[in-house]
């Protein structure tokens, strides 16, 4: 029986995968696309773990001299026989990533820059003996390879040298082989990012349009290049005078099953791996992107989550994509929030649409600036994803699927209790309500606090899950008595109570249980929590532990609404 072929998490090289029995979805049809749509530059924009990565490996191979057909054997641009004989192996081709090119100053970032540039020319040492370069010329490659055992930079080049250093190299390859260079530039963005973040942009503005100018601006030597980034910088900012930039975005029906996988593509590697009976759960968590008007997967979830079931058939879906990186954005957008942005993350996250002009063609300085902004990354970068095009520019967002919907949640949860935490007093009196047996407080409080967040109501989740929700604000702001043994979910009597507190020097005993109410009568939801209190005997845990007086809560929630009620304290 043939062994199954291996799953590639966060292998990038395309010529490993093909080599090493990896599995392998098929995006050489971008190939054909590319050369059939001529676009002197090119410039892919898609969300991280979207297997832009991958795509630029795979263009390297196919287009570098000395290309083994054999990579490319069974695959889809193999039948392009006419386009293989005439750009299979005939170029030299330039490929970097700029994706850990970042740093905490200019400086260690542009040496970063160096040794990018630096290593890549090292692939080329041909060039020093080659009888088609002058001295001069030899001289100019030497610069971009040259090291200095004294220095602590790797590849010293000087400003001039790395701002020139990619139409050096393209014009040397050129020289050389009598062929023009093809120019590869993954994450070209990254640098960018990490300069605004921390200071430095105006430097890194100056240093990427000079270098990206001088290769790509009228440079007689470049075949064609190809970039790919999270987002589509300005014009004015790095791409000054470039009138050749053919821009390809999540919006545009161009290349839309080259990134990410398809449904049919998600279908094919589960049957592959005789797990066709998950389908509907990777397509709940995972699909949702809408890339011109094809849905698309996120290929890094699907991957990781495909690897864990062949280990376990019951492994439970979990959010991957939110571990591959952080989420400020979301947390900048909390943070900015106006009351009607809180309306509308809150009709976003149970499910709807809101309505949006989206600027694709910022600057970094230009994310933060306003709301605005933020919604234009939010879905640049995948947090959303477009429904339906409105009119030019403007588009109907949704979450995507199941996992982004839990990132807004998580971020939105985390925020509130932030935000509850910095008022102490408050909170002190809200927790002392409990053992002071003061139900109305303890509403009055509760409702103030939900009122200042979003009613995350999630139409499309059980009413557990809902109640989890409010179970988990609820625990997190109780947890600001550090004195109190603070007890969620634990056994006792004959089930498993929501909250059980202990306050070991008062002895006081309190057992709290959540109900989330389907309508408005949220009285009724309360006795039935009070009633499962007793039926379930969940204080027999406080009584075995010498608690002389036990308070029972009944709490009920409906959005952002509450109630509570209080059984007769009891002593013991």
């Amino acid at each position: 029986m043939k062994t199954p072929a291996k799953l590639p998490i966060g292998i990038e090289d395309f010529k490993k995968i093909r080599t090493e029995g990896f599995y392998y979805v098929d995006k050489t049809g971008m190939i054909t696309e590319l050369l059939n749509n001529w676009g002197e530059i090119n410039l892919f924009t898609r969300p991280r773990r979207f297997g832009k990565s991958l795509n630029m490996s795979m263009l390297k191979y196919f287009f570098s001299f000395g290309c083994d057909p054999e990579l490319f054997q069974g695959l889809a641009v193999a039948e392009e026989r006419e386009l293989c004989e005439h750009y299979m192996g005939k170029f030299p081709v330039i490929s970097i990533t700029l994706k850990n090119a970042e740093a905490q100053n200019f400086k260690k970032a542009q040496a970063l820059l160096c040794s990018v540039i630096g290593s890549e020319a090292l692939r080329f040492q041909f060039l020093m003996d080659s009888e088609r370069l002058s001295a001069e010329e030899k001289e100019r490659y030497r610069r971009l390879i040259h090291t200095d055992a004294d220095s602590l930079q790797e590849f010293p080049m000087s400003d001039d040298v790395l701002k020139g250093s990619l139409r050096t190299l393209s014009q040397l390859l050129c020289r050389h082989y009598g062929q023009k260079a093809i120019l590869l530039i993954d994450e070209y963005d990254v640098p960018l990012d990490r300069a605004q973040q921390n200071g430095y942009y105006d430097e890194m503005v100056d240093l990427i349009r000079s270098m990206f100018g001088q290769a790509l601006k009228t440079n007689e030597s470049l075949q064609f290049a190809v970039l790919t980034g999270c987002l589509r910088i300005a014009k004015e900012s790095i791409f000054t005078g470039l009138n050749n930039l053919n821009v390809i975005s999540i919006t545009d029906d161009l290349f839309h099953e080259h990134f990410g996988f398809t449904d049919a593509e998600v279908k094919a590697l589960l049957e592959y791996y005789g797990l066709h009976d998950k389908y509907s759960d990777l397509k709940e968590w995972y699909d949702g992107y809408r890339f011109g008007e094809t849905s698309i997967y996120c290929p890094w979830d699907v991957i990781n989550h495909v690897s864990r079931l062949r280990v376990n058939p019951d492994a439970r879906p979990r959010a991957y994509w939110i571990n591959s990186s952080g989420n400020s954005i979301i947390r900048t957008l909390l943070q900015k929030a106006t009351p009607q942005t809180r309306m509308e993350l809150d009709r976003l996250v149970n499910g709807d649409a809101v309505i949006k002009k989206i600027n694709e063609e910022l600057t970094y300085r230009e994310l933060y600036d306003s709301l605005d902004n933020l919604w234009s990354v939010l879905f640049t970068t995948g947090y959303l994803t477009k429904k339906a095009e409105i009119d030019l520019n403007t588009y109907e967002l949704v979450i995507p699927n199941r996992e982004i919907r839990m990132i807004f949640t998580e971020q939105i949860l985390d925020w509130f209790q932030k935000e509850a935490r910095e008022d102490a007093p408050a909170l002190d009196a809200f927790c002392e309500a409990f053992c002071q047996g003061d139900p109305a407080a303890i509403e009055h409080q509760f409702a103030s606090y939900l009122k200042k967040t979003i009613s995350i109501r999630d139409t499309a989740v059980r009413k557990e899950r809902k109640e989890n929700f409010y179970h988990g604000i609820l625990l997190g702001l109780l947890s600001h008595r550090e004195d109190w043994l603070l007890l969620s979910s634990v056994e006792s009597g004959i089930g498993y109570s929501d909250i059980l507190i202990e306050l070991p020097d008062k002895n006081i005993g309190i057992v709290i249980e959540i109900k989330y109410s389907e309508s408005r009568n949220l009285k009724a939801a309360c006795q039935k929590a009070l009633e499962q209190i007793e039926e379930k005997n969940y204080a027999d845990r406080l009584m075995e532990d010498d608690m002389d007086t036990i308070f029972k809560y009944g709490i009920a929630c409906r959005r952002n609404a509450c109630m509570v009620r209080m059984a007769e304290s009891e002593r013991y």
